[in-house]
């Protein structure tokens, strides 16, 4: 016959099996998100530079990723819940800088999501980033537009599309660095310390 010491051997023990596999499946779902997100960001950054543009599935991957990644790497739900409420007053503003034609509507929806990622308690310092490298963005292209365009780059679409006055600014190109300068102090890292 078992005795009880037994059974209680057993449920430390599978105990301590559950826990182990909730660490490891929270580990691997942090550092997926980061390479997730960090990837994407500067995927975003280049595509924003080459084509003006940036997709609705690229801002859906990412919104997508967060809805799963964000649970299972161990976020808790108050930390969740103030990203999405910070990221909606976001997207209110940036949707708001779209309407008076100041931002493009890639840059609109961008934004919010990338604040979604990094957390509340990180939004302002993103949004400084990202309005600074922004500005040197601006300054640099505006610059740029003032010369003539070398000939090298001359028969290249993305050179030309950026060297026209009439074209915008792509802002994800300065949103991806910043993002990739505030991450390394996110609630991804700390699940992962």
């Amino acid at each position: 016959m078992l005795q009880p010491a037994y059974f209680a051997a057993l449920e430390t023990a599978l105990q301590a099996l559950v826990k182990g596999a909730r660490e490891m499946i929270s580990t691997f779902a942090a550092w997926l998100a980061l390479l997730l997100f960090a990837g994407t960001m500067i995927y975003a950054g280049i595509k924003d530079v080459a084509t003006m543009t940036i997709s609705n599935r690229l801002v859906g991957f990412l919104l997508v990723t967060f809805a799963v990644l964000a649970p299972l790497a161990g976020v808790d739900f108050s930390t969740i819940w103030l990203s999405i409420l910070v990221a909606s007053a976001v997207l209110a503003c940036t949707f708001t800088f779209f309407a008076f034609g100041w931002i493009g509507g890639g840059d609109a929806k961008l934004l919010p999501v990338a604040v979604l990622w990094l957390g509340a308690n990180l939004a302002l310092h993103f949004a400084v980033y990202a309005s600074v490298l922004g500005a040197v963005l601006t300054l640099s292209l505006l610059q740029f537009r003032k010369v003539p365009m070398p000939v090298v780059l001359q028969k290249r679409a993305w050179s030309s599309r950026l060297h026209a006055p009439q074209s915008g600014i792509p802002y994800g190109a300065a949103m991806a660095p910043a993002a990739l300068l505030v991450l390394p102090e996110s609630h991804w890292f700390s699940v992962l310390l």
